[in-house]
């Protein structure tokens, strides 16, 4: 089994920040990709950003210039550092890792249960 737990969620002020974390734990051999999505009420989940095992990254447009991911593979953990929020940022984000269960065993997405971001005066 695997787990992916979100934690840093919370209410802001607009311009305000907030870090977001993930932890991925149980059976895992390898992870490949880890990322951020959201998903705002009546409205598509979108990528926020995601991060290779080697550190390349890619932002979605809402994430560039203010948003960072990062990760630490020795903890199996991605991070979104989100600065100058605005309430459009408001949605609950969601943890996603593509990474194998054992050896040989084609990868496959798992997703964290969620965590909401409320950006609000």
């Amino acid at each position: 089994q695997v787990q992916l737990v979100e934690s840093g969620g919370g209410l802001v002020q607009p311009g305000g920040s907030l870090r977001l974390s993930c932890a991925a734990s149980g059976s895992i051999f390898v992870i490949g990709t880890m990322a951020w999505y959201r998903q705002a009420p009546g409205k598509q989940r979108e990528l926020v950003a995601d991060i290779a095992s080697g550190g390349n990254t890619n932002y979605g447009d809402s994430a560039k210039g203010r948003f960072t991911i990062s990760r630490d593979n020795a903890k199996n953990t991605v991070y979104l550092q989100m600065n100058s929020l605005k309430p459009e940022d408001t949605a609950v984000y969601y943890c996603n890792a593509f990474l194998s269960t054992a050896w040989g065993r084609p990868p496959s997405n798992y997703w964290g249960q969620g965590t909401q971001v409320t950006v609000s005066s």
